[in-house]
């Protein structure tokens, strides 16, 4: 008999983001991890809310990022999948990772 054990939070919440750098901003074509759009990823036994926002409110891939977000139901200990979507606090270029920063063509923010 094989045991499998349930990940920890801490884990599920690491493979959560790994699922989560699939869904592609398709104007920006990067991440909606690396883009720095995902603010928190929330876990109560096998219920995941992912708080994320766009570059505006008025972002005409919302949608789409939501249905790539909406993809981790495919992650091991995920039963369901709750986006709330936050611009609060605005989202601006300082939250993109330094390498995806860089493709894009942004200077250095210090």
């Amino acid at each position: 008999m094989r045991i499998v054990r349930a990940p920890s939070t801490g884990e599920l919440v690491s493979q959560i983001r790994d699922a989560l750098r699939v869904a592609i901003d398709p104007e920006l074509g990067h991440n909606i991890i690396d883009l720095g759009f995902v603010y928190d990823i929330a876990i109560v036994g096998d219920a995941v809310r992912i708080t994320m926002t766009t570059t505006s409110p008025s972002c005409p891939t919302t949608c789409f990022l939501k249905e790539g977000v909406a993809n981790i139901l495919h992650v091991p200990g995920v039963g369901s999948v709750d986006i709330e979507m936050t611009f609060e606090p605005p989202w601006t270029p300082s939250r993109i990772e330094p390498s995806a920063r860089a493709s894009l063509g942004f200077a250095a923010i210090n």
